[in-house]
């Protein structure tokens, strides 16, 4: 059996395990989604968004990309974001890192991996602007696991400063915005103090999150 053919039973076996089950949860998922969290995570394989947070599908509206960067110019992950808030009325919006990150720490260390090093290049700058937060860590690895966690509130920042966002909250929308760091040590998730619901406590957030980075126990 070729390896796809294998994946391909391993879903028919799957199909039939989930209908024996719960026999209505395919009848339920094939109608309209109406999730409330919306999830901007990295695409590493061992970072499932629904196991982790115990959801089933259709709970949870995804975007992945390598290092869980939103970018201004990624008309992608705009287009997901504006999607979630304005169509589907998303209440929270989870940007996930998670330690061990082979994207931030190749942006870290100066490590060439191709055409994604210009991706990374937005990591880069982050450890650019908190370069001093970094050299208080003593060995290689916790620099590593700060730069995760500062990268996360960067990009949290950043969702925060979208037009979707902004016009959300203009709006009195509620949809809330949170950074959280994913550890692969012990499967739980760290929350980083960076939360926002509204303009005027965006800054206050970030500020308090980047506080609290010096004092954190890492896995």
């Amino acid at each position: 059996m070729s390896e796809l053919e294998n994946l391909l039973r391993n879903n028919r076996e799957w199909a039939e395990r989930i209908k024996h089950e719960d026999p209505g949860f395919f009848k339920r998922l094939s109608q309209q989604q109406s999730p409330r969290y919306l999830w901007i995570g990295c695409s590493d394989s061992r970072v499932p968004a629904n196991q982790i947070l115990g959801l089933d599908p259709g709970e949870v509206f995804v975007h992945r990309n390598v290092a869980n960067v939103m970018s201004h110019g990624d008309l992608n992950c705009l287009s997901v974001i504006q999607f979630a808030v304005d169509i589907l009325k998303v209440e929270h919006i989870l940007i996930v890192g998670h330690y061990g990150c082979g994207g931030v720490h190749a942006a870290m260390t100066g490590l060439r991996v191709g055409l994604a090093d210009n991706w990374l290049r937005h990591v880069s700058d982050v450890a650019l602007k908190h370069a001093a937060l970094l050299e208080e860590e003593d060995t290689e690895s916790l620099r590593h696991a700060r730069l995760c966690e500062l990268n996360v509130i960067e990009q949290t920042f950043n969702v925060c400063r979208t037009t979707v966002i902004q016009d959300a909250w203009a709006r009195n929308q509620p949809v809330a915005v949170h950074g959280w760091v994913y550890s692969l040590f012990d499967g739980r998730v760290r929350e980083l103090g960076m939360d926002a619901d509204s303009q005027e406590g965006l800054q206050p957030a970030y500020e308090r999150a980047l506080a609290g980075i010096a004092k954190r126990e890492r896995p």
